[in-house]
């Protein structure tokens, strides 16, 4: 019922034919795409076009990147005793904040492996997720990938790093949860 009258305010707001009801069930050749998607990691175009555009707003996204980028240079490699900075995996230029649905913001981290088939590479994407949703606040849609270019399968990593479920199915394990808070740990 309630996607029905979902789909009902969708069409009737696009102008697009209702779908045909048979005993309270929609046929999959009737069901209507919305044309309105949620930007994620594949959606390059939300980056360049700024959604708010306010002196505030746009100095909260300065701030919240500097925090994250802040955070980010602490978080150790896997497998090295260097910080993901040193390696340059993370930059400076490495996370965008952008405004997104009235309070929200967009923020998105572009990754470089230090190697192009480098194994850990999920791992890391993960260490990243980690220390970002132990230590921000704000209220946020992140969004993880690794550089264009920089992987041999950086489509699936992409996938796994930013699918909700796979990440708590990982930290799931107790082996790779104490893993990943190691090397999100801060230093004393």
């Amino acid at each position: 019922m309630f996607l029905t009258s979902f789909l009902k305010k969708i069409s009737s707001s696009e102008n697009k034919p209702q779908p045909k009801k048979v005993d309270n069930v929609i046929s999959e050749d009737d069901v209507l795409i919305s044309s309105v998607n949620l930007p994620s990691w594949k959606d390059g175009t939300v980056w360049s076009t700024p959604l708010r555009s306010q002196p505030d707003v746009n100095s909260e996204c300065q701030e919240i990147k500097e925090t994250i980028t802040d955070l980010l240079r602490m978080v150790k490699d896997p497998e090295k005793p260097n910080t993901l900075a040193d390696l340059q995996v993370i930059t400076d230029e490495s996370v965008q904040v952008q405004p997104f649905e009235g309070d929200g913001y967009l923020v998105r981290i572009d990754f470089n492996p230090t190697v192009p088939h480098c194994s850990l590479a999920s791992l890391i994407g993960l260490c990243i997720r980690g220390k970002i949703q132990k230590n921000v606040l704000e209220r946020i849609k992140l969004d993880i990938v690794i550089a264009e270019g920089k992987h041999s399968t950086e489509e699936e990593i992409n996938k796994q790093i930013n699918d909700k479920e796979r990440v708590a199915a990982a930290l799931e394990n107790p082996n790779l949860k104490e893993l990943v808070d190691s090397c999100i740990a801060e230093e004393e």
